[in-house]
């Protein structure tokens, strides 16, 4: 396991900003989840992976298959014109 240490400096209302290195690193964007879990005197971040998320989480909404199928295709479309 490679180990990666940048120090960062707590900002107002105690926010942290997750460097640009790190967060390309473990794939973390704006709007990602994360679970912080506090261990003895450390704190540890972890992004909540979305298929873990989808099976475990709270639901809020329902969705058809058609709904999803659609915004597959979408998504689909977008990333093969990048």
């Amino acid at each position: 396991m490679i180990e990666q240490c940048i120090r960062v400096r707590v900002g107002k209302r105690r926010r942290l900003t997750i460097p640009k290195p790190i967060a390309e690193r473990l794939g973390i964007c704006g709007g990602s989840l994360m679970e912080i879990r506090v261990v003895g005197g450390e704190m540890r971040l972890k992004p909540i992976d979305a298929v873990w998320l989808s099976l475990h989480g709270e639901k809020i909404a329902e969705t058809t298959l058609q709904e999803l199928e659609e915004e597959s295709l979408e998504e689909q479309l977008f990333y093969q014109d990048r």
